[in-house]
């Protein structure tokens, strides 16, 4: 029995303000249905004794100490810029805000 139907997509992609012509609102229902059924399959299969996991390989992150280094003096930095304006690059104004 399909879980997914065209006018549960149809509410969703109005809610989503999503606009789907009546070929895809189809097209998404059955594709949506298998995606359900597949997570119904897999949660058949996981027992409580499999436990949850996001990823097969245990991830561990490999973090650095933050150390304050070296830095370019402001002055060459800004040499480097198309345009500088004090002490700051000067950018082309994409807002239409008025300086």
């Amino acid at each position: 029995m399909s879980t997914i139907n065209s006018d549960e997509v149809a509410r969703l992609a109005a809610l989503a303000r999503i606009d789907l012509a009546p070929d895809e609102i189809t097209r998404l229902a059955g594709e949506l249905d298998v995606i359900v059924q597949a997570v119904k399959t897999v949660s058949e299969v996981a027992g409580d004794d499999v436990p949850a996991t996001s990823h097969p390989i245990p991830l561990t992150n490999v973090l650095r100490e933050d150390t304050v280094g070296q830095t370019l003096p402001v002055a060459d930095v800004l040499a480097q810029a198309p345009a500088a304006q004090d002490g700051m690059f000067l950018v082309p104004q994409i807002l239409g805000e008025e300086q």
